[in-house]
């Protein structure tokens, strides 16, 4: 066993990655994200104990969030960069401890295993004395060997992550919440506690959850502050004549300033994945040189970016190792938290702004993009915009043309397995729609599945973390119908997950009192049988069956 994550969905066997991450992840760079996350975990420590004097440091709280950002699957492979969090992260915590000791506070606690690999294994910071056998310290997930402490102190970690996520694109531009800060240094303190029991563990769980109510409620206004409310809005997903840059991830302000540089170039800029929801913004529309979406999900970057011939930009999470003989790998830029060797990386500015003109001067060069299908998808159906249709949308469930609405939100993923919620959609009765956000729509979004009365049977309210939307609109219909709960209403949920922001939306809906979610393709890998149980008593939660059985179960 060289390292283990079994952090995503396609972790290998259902049980965990020991030789190497399915996604790609070197147990050289499992080992720098372990060390990062322990130290983000003593930082969080002493900063929450600065926090009751007053005292906390929001530098610690913003490379807090980093520090999980940059560990969540597919956002970075380049163990350079991952030692220069390292060192940061150490220049930070030995900074915070300096400060607990000049205010004459007792030494906090700290986590009760050190993720130190010897520098001669595989080069990581040798900071912390060494402890235990290498095995142990290696496979630092499993140091916990209660398979019930351990997965749950795993959910709340991954929850974080996800949440993280969203903490950072809403402070990009400009908004931050010091409640979420708070819940997630709580969190990665509380998972530190070597005597934390199950009932802590489940309760500290529903409290990330919270927090991540309250990241995505925040970078929903931060996005709409900015941008606009998303409007419905045809896409071409065709090409056009000229040199391109294809942008993937979550960031919109980047987006925003590549747009901005890139205007009068000569050079059109396309969507790519999860950025497809920018689409809808109405601030993006000023620019004449916004082309369409290019492509589908994430995974199929490496067989798409080769007819794309421009350049790549990737803001966030859902870069993929290439193939040994890829030739677009140069052409890729990263920012933000993204890293992957062979690719240019783009920093942040002492202005806090990004220099885009390198990539835009190489686009210049290229040729246009290779047409791999044409058409177009609808895309822009947020809370705003779906609460604008609510008295027709009202009007047709109370007539009976609309019997129900499927929460088809998350992730989509490589496995064979996942042409279930394709067949899922087709085969859903044409009297219910499907509610929608985050990658997962890729298995359905392009399907002729038509509309009830004008209304789409596929509402796409825009990314993962658009999530949020469904919740209001959720809401929305509840007080329409003067209905208790929101488990009242003619609404399902049929979620894919892949990654740690699939983990924080779920226990976002949990906090908020939502049962009967149906999960798949398979059950997390830290779900125990014990932990599966109890979110089945408490919540109803449950795992795909089969296309039939589950028509069944959640249409009736």
């Amino acid at each position: 066993m060289k390292m283990f994550c079994y952090q995503c969905q396609e972790t290998a066997r259902g049980k965990g990655c020991e030789i190497q991450g399915v996604c790609g992840k070197k147990p050289e760079t499992s080992a720098r994200m372990d060390q990062l996350l322990y130290i983000a975990r003593g930082m969080a420590i002493v900063n929450r104990q600065l926090r009751e004097k007053g005292a906390s440091s929001k530098d610690a709280s913003r490379f807090i969030v980093d520090a999980l950002f940059t560990t969540i699957t597919n956002a970075n492979f380049n163990n350079d960069m991952l030692d220069g969090y390292i060192s940061k992260a150490l220049d930070l915590k030995n900074e915070l401890e300096g400060e607990s000791k000049k205010r004459g506070m007792e030494p906090p606690f700290m986590p009760e295993v050190s993720y130190h690999i010897p520098k001669e294994e595989y080069g990581v910071h040798e900071v912390i004395e060494h402890s235990g056998t290498l095995e142990e310290e290696i496979t630092s997930v499993l140091h916990d060997k209660n398979p019930n402490i351990r997965g749950l102190k795993q959910l709340a970690m991954y929850g974080c992550k996800g949440m993280a996520a969203y903490a950072r694109h809403a402070c990009n531009l400009g908004y931050e919440d010091e409640d979420i800060y708070v819940v997630i240094e709580n969190a990665l303190a509380e998972i530190s506690r070597p005597d934390i029991s199950v009932d802590e563990l489940f309760s500290l769980v529903l409290n990330v959850g919270d927090g991540g109510v309250k990241a995505m409620a925040l970078l929903d206004k931060a996005n709409t502050s900015t941008y606009g409310n998303p409007e419905i809005t045809k896409v071409n997903i065709g090409v056009r004549n000229r040199p391109g840059i294809l942008v993937s991830g979550h960031d919109l302000k980047d987006l925003e300033e590549l747009l901005e540089q890139s205007a009068g170039k000569g050079v059109d800029i396309y969507t790519h994945s999860e950025m497809l929801p920018a689409q809808s913004y109405p601030f993006f529309k000023k620019f004449p040189h916004f082309a369409g979406n290019y492509g589908n999900a994430w995974w199929r970057q490496i067989d798409e970016f080769e007819t794309f011939n421009g350049m790549f930009l990737f803001t966030s999470n859902c870069i993929v190792p290439p193939r040994p003989k890829t030739t677009y790998m140069d052409r890729v830029y990263t920012t933000g938290v993204v890293g992957m060797p062979g690719t240019h990386f783009i920093p942040e500015g002492k202005d806090g702004k990004k220099d885009f003109s390198e990539i835009i001067e190489r686009a210049q060069t290229c040729q246009p993009p290779t047409e791999i299908e044409r058409g177009e998808i609808v895309a822009g159906f947020a809370h705003n915009q779906v609460l604008a249709l609510a008295p027709k949308i009202i009007d047709l469930i109370k007539s009976g043309k609309i019997r129900k609405f499927v929460v088809m939100a998350g992730c989509d993923g490589r496995m064979p397995s996942r042409k279930y919620y394709t067949e899922f959609a087709e085969r859903l009765p044409k009297d219910c729609v499907i509610l929608t956000a985050g990658c997962a729509k890729y298995r359905y979004n392009k399907l002729p599945l038509g509309d009830i009365e004008g209304v789409p049977r596929v509402l796409d309210a825009g990314q993962c973390n658009d999530s949020y939307s469904l919740v209001v609109i959720a809401n929305a219909l509840k007080d329409a119908f003067d209905l208790e709960s929101v488990n009242d209403l003619p609404i399902v949920y049929n979620i894919a997950w892949y990654e740690q922001k699939a983990v924080i939306v779920l226990l976002a809906l949990l906090s908020l009192g939502v049962k009967n979610i149906h999960t798949g393709p398979t059950l997390p890998a830290f779900f125990t049988p014990e932990i599966l149980k109890v979110l089945q008593e408490k919540f109803n939660i449950g795992t795909i069956a089969t296309v039939d059985e589950d028509l069944a179960t959640l249409i009736g």
